[in-house]
């Protein structure tokens, strides 16, 4: 899971978290997550813990103070390195969603969206669209396919939940039957 170490100017992007944390927990996921306890990465870390979910974090150590990394996990490693950080959560992880977030948040999905694209892993990639926050961003994607920067292909292995009515549920649907399809 990729999220921000803030929580937003809207609501519904913190909601996001919690929704997730607990939809996950119930349906018998565990998370791995950036490790940090602000923001949409404590939101989604409270809501897996108070559902009684599993929860990994991995936060390069020169963050962890500055992101305050979350003690009560289930298993938090401190890493030395960003790189570090984002191979860890790769080699941890079935997939990758990601709610709103920055700069962090963006490369850390677009790092797991260009593995994929290259084969180094063949888990599906998601974006939970939340009130229409990464709009520009599947534009941008879109627009890269059209002008034959990217495969269609791998433009199609970004799952993206579209509208505001379906819900996070729905999109991890979308993404289990992605797994089952590559594998």
């Amino acid at each position: 899971m990729f999220c921000g170490s803030s929580a937003g100017d809207k609501p519904a992007y913190l909601q996001s978290a919690i929704d997730a944390g607990r939809t996950l927990t119930e349906r018998g996921i565990g998370v791995v997550y950036g490790g940090g306890r602000v923001g949409l990465m404590g939101a989604l870390a409270g809501a897996v813990l108070a559902a009684g979910g599993e929860i990994i974090g991995v936060i390069p150590e020169a963050l962890a103070a500055r992101e305050i990394a979350h003690r009560g996990l289930t298993q938090l490693y401190v890493v030395g390195s960003m790189h570090e950080r984002k191979a860890l959560m790769a080699a941890e992880s079935d997939a990758f969603l990601t709610l709103p977030g920055g700069f962090g948040t963006l490369e850390e999905l677009f790092e797991a969206v260009t593995w994929r694209q290259l084969g180094f892993h063949d888990k599906p990639c998601g974006v939970a669209n939340v009130e229409g926050y990464f709009d520009g961003l599947l534009q941008f994607c879109d627009a890269a396919a059209e002008h034959g920067f990217v495969y269609a292909r791998d433009r199609a292995g970004l799952f993206a939940r579209p509208s505001v009515g379906e819900t996070i549920d729905e999109l991890l649907r979308r993404l289990a039957s992605a797994k089952v399809v590559a594998e």
